[in-house]
């Protein structure tokens, strides 16, 4: 699967092995229970975040992961995102600090 990025006016697709969502089901369940504690969220702390807010934090590590270079956790952060917004096709990931504008389609 591909899921297309957006960031400014930036785009690319990150492909997604067709067996990897399956294959890292248990990395993406201990990211749920990290979550589950609270996280940040730009500038305030949520204590219990819904599936759009877990999915905008994957989204801004994704961005992170991206301008490190860091391929494999950019996977990982896309996987999580396609496993948990299932007919996800695209991220708008926003670059101005603000995860809480990053929208999915």
């Amino acid at each position: 699967m591909q899921l297309n990025l957006i960031i400014d006016d930036w785009t690319m697709n990150l492909e997604i092995p067709d067996d990897y969502l399956q294959t890292m089901g248990a990395s993406f369940d201990k990211m749920d229970r990290d979550m589950d504690l609270g996280r940040r969220l730009g500038p305030r702390f949520v204590k219990q975040l819904d599936q759009t807010q877990r999915c905008q934090i994957a989204a801004d590590r994704l961005l992170a992961a991206l301008e490190s270079h860091d391929q494999p956790m950019a996977l990982l952060m896309g996987g999580y995102i396609a496993a948990r917004m299932p007919g996800v096709r695209q991220v708008r990931i926003d670059n101005n600090g603000e995860p809480e504008q990053t929208t999915f389609q």
